[in-house]
C-alpha cells in the first residue's frame, strides 16, 4: 500500500472544492464531517479514512476512487482499472452478458500480465498465452450467443460479418435474419 500523501490531499479537496464553488462550511455539512475536521484536512494536519474521503468525494460528486489516488491508499493503475470496470458496467447500449464478456476478456489480460514480467523468461510465452485466452473467451463467447462476438472453427477472431458470410452460404431457399436479440434465425420456404 502507498503512503498516505496528507499535504497534497488537502491542497487537493481544497481546490476541488472551490472549484464546486463550496464554502468549506458547506462542504463539511454536505459530507457529513464537522468543519474543524475538514479543515484540519485541508490543511494536512488530519489523515481521513477511506470512508471519510468516500463522503467527501460523494458531496464534490468526484470519484472516491480519485481521492483514494490523491490519499496514496490506491495507485493510478488500479484507479484506471475501476474506471474501466465502471464505464462497462454502465453502458446502457450493452447487454448483462456482454459486459461480463468484456471483463472476462480484461481480467484475463491483467492475469497474464501480472504473471509474465516484460523482460521475464515468461514472457516469450506470454502473447501466446493472451491469444489462447482471448480465444477461449470468444468461444464462451459463441456459446453464450452474444452477438457481434465468437470465433470461427479455425479459432480466429469474427466480428459481425458472421452473419453476412453464413448467409451467403445458404441455400438459395434458406436465409438467415438476426433477431431483435441478435441471435441469428434460420427462414425457409
Amino acid at each position: 500500500m502507498a503512503s498516505l500523501n496528507v499535504g497534497s490531499l488537502g491542497e487537493y479537496i481544497r481546490e476541488q472544492r472551490r472549484n464546486a464553488q463550496y464554502s468549506l462550511r458547506q462542504l463539511a455539512e454536505a459530507a457529513g464531517v464537522s468543519n474543524p475536521y475538514l479543515s484540519q484536512i485541508e490543511r494536512g494536519l488530519r489523515k481521513p479514512s477511506a470512508e471519510i474521503l468516500q463522503q467527501i468525494a460523494r458531496a464534490l460528486r468526484i470519484s472516491a476512487e480519485t481521492l483514494y489516488v490523491q490519499a496514496g491508499i490506491l495507485d493510478e493503475r488500479q484507479e484506471a482499472g475501476l474506471e474501466l470496470r465502471a464505464g462497462i458496467l454502465a453502458d446502457p447500449l450493452i447487454n448483462e452478458r456482454q459486459k461480463q464478456v468484456l471483463l472476462a476478456i480484461y481480467d484475463s489480460f491483467l492475469k497474464e500480465n501480472a504473471a509474465a514480467a516484460p523482460d521475464g523468461p515468461a514472457a516469450a510465452g506470454a502473447v501466446e498465452k493472451a491469444i489462447a485466452t482471448a480465444k477461449a473467451v470468444g468461444a464462451r463467447a459463441a456459446q453464450m450467443r452474444v452477438p457481434g462476438m465468437g470465433t470461427a472453427k479455425d479459432g480466429s477472431w469474427h466480428g459481425q460479418d458472421e452473419a453476412q458470410d453464413r448467409n451467403q452460404d445458404q441455400a438459395p431457399d434458406q436465409a438467415q435474419d438476426q433477431g431483435p436479440d441478435g441471435a441469428v434465425q434460420t427462414t425457409g420456404d
